[in-house]
């Protein structure tokens, strides 16, 4: 029964490395691979989520630490931002950070520089002009 117990701690802490970071790096990599924006906008999400909570997680520190099973509750919300079947990560984003971003960033979605008009704007004073010989 050592041995197992053993073997159950070490998978155990493994477990969040591979689902928090491991996974998530393999799948932004073929994510960015693929044509399908649909994947892009999952893991672009998720990498924002997870900043933002890690960020909260060390400035909350002292006061997780007095709650025993924090890493279990950790690895469980992570792992459903991170599945595929749930789509947690962009579920989030657009029900909620987004929504915080327009009520209190202004024109910030609108205005940024990678929003339509501004690349537009851009691929226009790239693109060569077109001459009439007539």
């Amino acid at each position: 029964m050592g041995h197992f117990w053993t073997l159950l701690t070490y998978l155990h802490s493994l477990a969040g490395p591979v689902v928090m970071l491991m996974y998530p790096l393999y799948a932004s990599v073929i994510a960015i691979e693929t044509t399908s924006k649909l994947d892009d906008e999952q893991w672009l999400a998720y990498w924002i989520l997870y900043s933002f909570f890690t960020l909260v997680e060390m400035a909350l520190q002292p006061i997780l630490s007095w709650i025993p099973i924090w890493y279990d509750i950790k690895l469980i919300f992570i792992a459903w931002l991170v599945l595929p079947q749930f789509r947690g990560a962009a579920f989030i984003y657009e029900r909620f950070v987004r929504e915080k971003l327009k009520q209190y960033g202004g024109n910030f979605i609108k205005d940024h520089p990678s929003s339509s008009k501004a690349k537009n704007k851009f691929v226009e004073s790239i693109s060569p002009k077109k001459v009439s010989y007539n």
